[in-house]
């Protein structure tokens, strides 16, 4: 993943409603969410929740399907495992990490 890329993602998620939208697509997995049942469990404006699921897209975190009449939202895993391997590259140099149960979960 090139750091242009990982530096968009960053800043989508450096917004708090953002940073919840994306978090409750990664909570429901792959059923994902309607715009609707989205609004509704994060007390956002629709106009809100629009804007901010645009922003997400841009950065490449989430996916758009539509189903029926229905738009569809889902978390972009494979986006998400790429910043989060971006980030992780190299830890601690080949050295012991200082927290071996962190690296032990993630990695």
């Amino acid at each position: 993943m090139e750091e242009t890329e990982v530096v968009r993602a960053l800043g989508a998620l450096a917004h708090p409603a953002r940073l919840q939208v994306f978090r409750a697509l990664v909570v429901v997995g792959q059923q994902g969410l309607t715009p609707g049942t989205m609004a509704e469990a994060l007390e956002l404006p629709a106009a809100t929740l629009s804007f901010h699921l645009k922003e997400l897209m841009h950065a490449g975190l989430v996916t758009q399907e539509r189903q029926g009449r229905n738009l569809l939202y889902r978390a972009a895993y494979d986006r998400m495992d790429g910043v989060l391997g971006y980030l992780t590259a190299h830890c601690c140099q080949g050295a012991e990490c200082l927290n071996p149960a962190a690296t032990a979960a993630c990695c």
